[in-house]
């Protein structure tokens, strides 16, 4: 059986205040030509399909229209929901779909039941477990603790009992929705720790074929048989090296997995910049990122004039400005107590002004006005310790 793994569509999300309407529209249209054009049988969305639990209007309606055009192909779309979809919410009409062929799966007591899937070698039972938010379903799932390993073994306890009383021969896949040990994270997705623990070990899906795996944002292999997909589009320039891809898994009639990658449409590449301002704007190498979005980082000692209308000259598409200006070795690796040894009053309130102000510091008025301040200062504690 061929099977698309997708998942973290994100519907409705913005990059840096642009709006990726368009790019997530873009995916859609490879995510659906991708299935009709390579014999996909059935497509896995491993939750996160909205960005945020009540989406705009303009998202619902893509995301209508992509339930539409999958239903028309006639081929199966098993979903789940991640921790930023409303569950209740995603799940609304779900058995009126799923005569179209589209399952929701959004209910933490229904992960023992499976979609079954049939091709030329015999069933697939396909388990959807939506992201389980441990104090809001140990009680209904009959887990030991309220912790994410706890809730994920209760509910793969399902699933395997389910499995059990399959007839033999019967392949597995489970979607979930989580933070499995050995996975790398990104800065674009939410964290879910609960206790100080946010990871599951990849132990919990043993006795299936294939999990499918969603939350994190690049696409991954943990085992042959327990991946992620990641998101079909970079959230933050810490995705800048990501290749944004969907699993295409062909499921052996032995339950072999055989993978391959699928690209996604890339709106416009990333690139993370750093360098002094000047070096930034003449650096022949970086022509290459001229029409990229671009996170600058700036490191000049001093604040250089207007920025990021100079960046935008030479990159127009630049959406993050950073100072981290450069620091002596000596100066980095001091203490705070050794900076200030031997330094007067003065200096150390000058120096407060530069730092905060990314190393431009105090001019001759703001200087008189320090000294001023500190004059006074120092004339109350006088006052105080005559009047004691």
């Amino acid at each position: 059986m061929r099977l698309l793994h997708t998942s973290d569509w994100h519907l409705g999300r913005s990059f840096h205040r642009v709006n990726l309407l368009v790019a997530q529209r873009a995916f859609l249209d490879h995510l659906v030509e991708t299935v009709r054009t390579r014999d996909v049988e059935a497509v896995l969305v491993a939750g996160d399909v909205y960005d945020r639990a009540v989406p705009p209007l303009a998202a619902v309606e893509l995301f209508d229209e992509a339930l539409h055009r999958l239903a028309a192909l006639g081929v199966p779309t098993v979903m789940i929901s991640g921790n930023h979809d409303s569950a209740r919410r995603l799940g609304v009409g779900s058995g009126l779909m799923r005569r179209a062929g589209i399952h929701l799966h959004t209910d933490p007591e229904e992960c023992g039941t499976p979609v079954l899937l049939q091709d030329a070698h015999g069933p697939v039972a396909c388990y959807g477990l939506p992201y389980l938010e441990p104090a809001m379903v140990r009680d209904c799932l009959g887990a030991p603790r309220a912790d994410h390993a706890a809730v994920l073994g209760a509910a793969m306890d399902r699933v395997r009992a389910d499995l059990a009383d399959r007839p033999a021969g019967t392949r597995s896949v489970v979607l979930a929705h989580a933070f499995v040990t050995g996975g790398t994270v990104s800065d674009s997705e939410r964290d879910i720790t609960v206790g100080g623990v946010a990871s599951v070990p990849a132990a919990v899906f043993e006795g299936v074929d294939y999990a499918a795996l969603g939350h994190l944002h690049g696409c991954q292999t943990l085992t042959e048989r327990i991946r992620y997909s990641g998101s079909p589009l970079a959230y933050s320039f810490s995705e800048a090296t990501h290749r944004k891809s969907s699993w295409l898994i062909d499921l052996d009639a032995d339950g072999t997995v055989h993978a391959e990658r699928v690209d996604c449409p890339v709106p416009r590449p990333l690139a993370r910049l750093r360098g002094h301002l000047q070096q930034l704007l003449d650096d022949p190498e970086l022509t290459r990122h001229e029409d990229s979005w671009v996170e600058a980082t700036l490191t000049d000692s001093a604040r250089p004039a207007e920025p990021m209308a100079r960046l935008a000259k030479r990159f127009p598409h630049t959406l993050s400005l950073v100072f981290d200006p450069d620091e002596s070795p000596e100066r980095a690796s001091a203490s705070y107590a050794q900076r200030l040894r031997g330094r007067s009053d003065q200096e150390i309130a000058e120096d407060f002004v530069a730092h905060v102000r990314a190393g431009r510091g105090a001019d001759g008025d703001e200087r008189a006005e320090l000294r001023s301040a500190i004059d006074e200062v120092r004339t109350a504690d006088v006052a105080a310790e005559v009047a004691r």
